[in-house]
């Protein structure tokens, strides 16, 4: 049965199935994976089948014409409570979110609102009262956040097509743990009007897909200016020809972080040795100063966006907001304005030493998420285990870099495991291009039910 966009895009084309047909299939794969912590808010499958079979009269050329999506639950979605994992919080949208408006446009069904970390706060995917959706690989595992639903309805096969939004790495880390693909856009790229930010200067609307060809399908949809959003650029996804022989900068070996994981360093450097043979260069480069860019994003002034957010909240009722969620942002609450303007200024030549660093690469390849934990570890050491995965995501916005996570192996122990490439701001189509030559070569499953096939 058809999967990824693409294919259920063909099956259209060739009378295989009608929107009505996916639509009901979405759903019955819903029940049977009864996973309640997965969606937070579910449309009634009517109203998308109605939906669905309105389309019988729309242009089939439509780039998403009946594919059926999810949308993180901090993203608005009209007539839709927006939740942010935080029921005291929540309304009722008025309007769709620009993103998700121009999905629509574009012929997608939209099925509800998924699961995440409270406040777009974590990259666990434990820390909502609504609960910890499923592991797909292990129940024993954190499924990743703070998309977490999100990465999960994909793996899951749910849908082929789902919103998260990344600030420090929410549209990356669940991609790697749920063995499917995550696109952060580059700032900018897509509008953010409509969604509830974690830091609005450094937020990104994601995409997760099963393949790197659907996740350029959905951005090449939702990318362009929006006058509602201030922090929209006019900027392009780029050139979609890579050079031949890709330059790609990692870490030094003694400068990887792992954590301890033997498995994750191996498969990392199984995924090097895979890129060289399609031709890329491997060049190492320092990474003290993206790990010290990374440090910057807690312990700097950007901890108070994440406060600017929920400060109505915590002065009536702070008990509404999860202990450890509550106990980030408002470490943002006290900053000094000094302070502040110190890490500006550092965060300024930490760019320069980025563009002194890509001088001589094309792209950073870096494992996606340094190894993961159990839900007991993470609720036991929620905020250290939390900045670990952190590790090689932290740093990407605020140098204002794209991402995009792909599948890289699946282990002996039959958890995956992936990697990012990254590179400068308005490259983004450079990044999936070779993406979609590194996927061609791993020949991997893709998500959590092809890989049990």
């Amino acid at each position: 049965m058809s999967e990824t966009i693409a294919e259920i895009l063909k099956a259209y084309r060739g009378g295989a199935a009608t929107p009505a047909d996916i639509v009901a299939r979405s759903y019955a794969r819903i029940r049977a994976h009864d996973d309640p912590a997965m969606f937070i808010a579910l449309r009634d499958e009517n109203a998308v089948a109605a939906e669905a079979a309105a389309l019988k009269g729309a242009d089939q050329s439509l780039p998403l014409y009946g594919i059926p999506i999810a949308v993180k639950d901090n993203i608005d979605v009209a007539g839709m409570p927006t939740t942010v994992a935080c029921p005291a919080f929540a309304y009722r949208a008025e309007a769709d979110a620009t993103a998700v408006a121009r999905l629509r446009a574009a012929g997608a069904l939209i099925l509800g609102k998924l699961n995440l970390d409270q406040f777009a706060t974590g990259l666990v995917g434990t820390r909502s009262p609504y609960g910890t959706p499923r592991n797909l690989f292990d129940a024993r595992l954190i499924p990743g956040g703070s998309s977490s639903g999100s990465g999960v309805a994909v793996g899951a096969g749910i849908v082929p097509l789902t919103l998260g939004t990344d600030t420090a790495g929410s549209g990356r880390v669940p991609a790697a743990f749920n063995n499917i693909v995550g696109l952060k856009p580059s700032v900018g790229l897509v509008s953010t009007f409509g969604v509830i930010p974690a830091c609005r200067t450094l937020d990104c609307v994601t995409v997760f897909t099963l393949t790197v060809d659907d996740a350029m399908t959905a951005l090449t949809v939702m990318a362009g200016p929006d006058d509602a959003d201030p922090y929209s650029r006019p900027r392009r996804a780029g050139a979609a020809a890579p050079p031949q022989h890709m330059r790609l900068g990692v870490p030094p070996p003694g400068q990887r972080q792992f954590f301890g994981d033997k498995a994750s360093a191996a498969a990392y450097d199984a995924a090097l040795t895979k890129l060289a043979a399609l031709g890329g260069k491997i060049a190492e480069v320092d990474f003290e100063p993206f790990y010290e860019t990374a440090r910057l994003l807690y312990d700097g002034p950007w901890v108070a966006e994440r406060y600017v957010i929920a400060k109505d909240l915590l002065a009536k009722s702070p008990e509404a907001i999860l202990p450890v969620t509550r106990g980030i942002i408002e470490a943002g609450r006290d900053l000094k304005t000094v302070d502040a303007f110190a890490a500006f200024y550092r965060l300024e030549e930490l760019r320069r030493i980025r563009d002194r660093v890509f001088r001589s690469i094309d792209a950073l390849v870096v494992p996606t998420a340094p190894s993961t934990y159990t839900i007991a570890d993470v609720l036991a050491e929620p905020v250290e285990l939390n900045n670990r995965l952190g590790t090689y995501t932290n740093f990407v916005n605020l140098l204002d870099l794209c991402g995009l996570a792909v599948p890289a192996a699946i282990g002996a122990n039959g958890l995956p495991f992936g990697i990012t490439l990254l590179a400068p701001g308005g490259e983004d189509a450079k990044l999936v291009s070779f993406g979609r030559q590194f996927e061609a070569a791993t020949g991997l499953p893709l998500g959590a039910l092809r890989a049990r096939q």
